[in-house]
């Protein structure tokens, strides 16, 4: 029974090798190749790493940023166009004919303080919406650009191994979920040729050095929100002879969670969060306006209507029950659920498996988070967008048991660690792109 049992385990290590090869790749072999690459440059990502880390930028404002990625992607000797779609850049790798596939990673940061007590911790600042603010890569955007240059470093390095054209997009204006749009529009696809595969990653809290993947859809649509109530200022000792915006405001923060919990079906996924409420300059003074800016998300387009006209329609109720004119509505529609190719999915799946073991997880349920990778999507590029674990594995375990939370994108506290998620970025997107470019 024991040389019958180990005789299964031959088998069944066979027919994974040779699913992986049939796939088009021996992936195994492969990710040891770019493990090697990476032990001879992980020094130099995680230095880049850390200067992006230190220096983030907001969106379309992205330049110092754009410029290390192009002088990355020079000094490797690939052919760089800067410039594309406002800060956007294009590195064209060529090695002979197949296929192209597309690598896209995201150029900005975020308008928030970073508190993560990190040695390289971004103190820089900007102006945004008429005000100073600091910048945070708190999303993990400098992780994503470590491993997109790794990944070059890699394919170079394999180019025995496969053979076709690899188009390295770096977007901007990620956040503000209108960057690839704005790539598109200055003629990306038009100008460098329309690929007929895509890849981008995204790091989460997940266990450090798992890789994470999910046919079908993987984001969220979303709906960016402002809203302007408008009143009739005055001082603050006397409230009747004004109209107080900011009280208008904040009832409506309050009063449009009931859209989500008595309008939106109970079993759909919806979402309505205020991230800005700017009013005012002083204590004693109510203002003549009030401003909210927030985010809708969900992932079914009716779902998304019933909320957006609740939404408005408790904006006005607001500004009616206090006597003010009506408010300034804008709810517009930032990024479609991206949607991974099943086909493509499968296939990058079972290099993955092959590659990362029992460390390749299959997801069950889409993010809430919205992502305009969807945009390249919807030009009818098969594509396939994965995670990348960044938190430490016992963290996440004692935060399920009752223990501190770990941080999340987009916390203040966000801090991946940069040695597993470099790595395992680098790799998966490797294969990946190896995968489909396979001789």
């Amino acid at each position: 029974m024991r040389n019958a049992g180990a005789a299964g385990l031959l088998l069944c290590a066979a027919l994974a090798a040779g699913q992986a090869r049939a796939a088009g790749l021996d992936a195994p072999r492969a990710k040891r190749e770019v493990g090697a690459v990476l032990d001879r440059d992980y020094a130099k990502l995680e230095a880049l790493y850390r200067d992006l880390h230190a220096h983030p930028e907001l969106g379309f404002q992205e330049k110092r940023t754009a410029a290390r990625m192009a002088q990355e992607m020079r000094g490797l000797g690939l052919e760089v166009t800067e410039g594309v779609g406002g800060t956007g850049v294009v590195a064209m790798l060529r090695n002979g004919p197949g296929p192209t596939v597309m690598i896209r990673t995201e150029l900005d940061g975020l308008p928030m303080e970073e508190k993560t007590g990190l040695a390289y911790a971004s103190r820089d600042k900007t102006v945004w919406h008429d005000k100073e603010t600091f910048t945070a890569h708190a999303c993990g955007h400098d992780l994503h650009m470590a491993s997109w240059v790794g990944t070059a470093r890699a394919l170079i390095a394999t180019k025995a191994k496969w053979s076709g054209t690899v188009m390295f997009v770096a977007q901007p204006s990620e956040e503000s979920i209108n960057g690839a749009k704005a790539m598109l529009t200055d003629g990306l696809f038009k100008r460098f040729g329309k690929p007929d595969y895509a890849f981008a990653l995204h790091v989460w809290p997940g266990p450090a050095g798992q890789v994470f993947y999910k046919p079908g859809a993987v984001s969220s649509s979303s709906y960016s929100l402002q809203i302007t109530f408008n009143g009739r200022g005055g001082h603050g000792s006397t409230p009747s002879e004004t109209i107080d915006p900011v009280m208008m405001a904040s009832r409506f923060v309050v009063d449009v969670q009931s859209v989500i919990s008595r309008e939106k079906d109970p079993a759909a996924f919806g979402v309505v969060s205020i991230g800005s409420f700017q009013a005012g300059s002083a204590g004693n003074i109510i203002p003549d306006t009030a401003t909210l800016r927030g985010t809708v998300r969900m992932q079914d387009a009716a779902v998304g209507e019933k909320m957006a006209d609740g939404i408005r329609r408790t904006a006005k109720a607001v500004a009616d029950m206090a006597g003010a004119p009506a408010p300034t509505i804008a709810l517009n529609l930032g990024a479609k659920a991206v949607i991974n190719d099943p086909v493509l999915t499968d296939r990058t799946a079972t290099v993955f498996k092959a590659a990362f073991g029992q460390d390749a997880v299959l997801l069950s349920e889409p993010m809430s988070g919205g992502e305009d990778f969807s945009d390249f999507i919807h030009e009818g590029v098969p594509s396939v967008f994965f995670r990348v674990g960044g938190s430490d594995a016992q963290a996440l375990d004692a935060a399920r048991k009752g223990g501190a939370p770990v941080p999340v994108n987009h916390s203040p506290f966000f801090a991946p660690a940069p040695g597993p998620v470099i790595r395992s970025g680098v790799t998966a997107m490797s294969l990946a792109a190896m995968n489909v470019l396979a001789k």
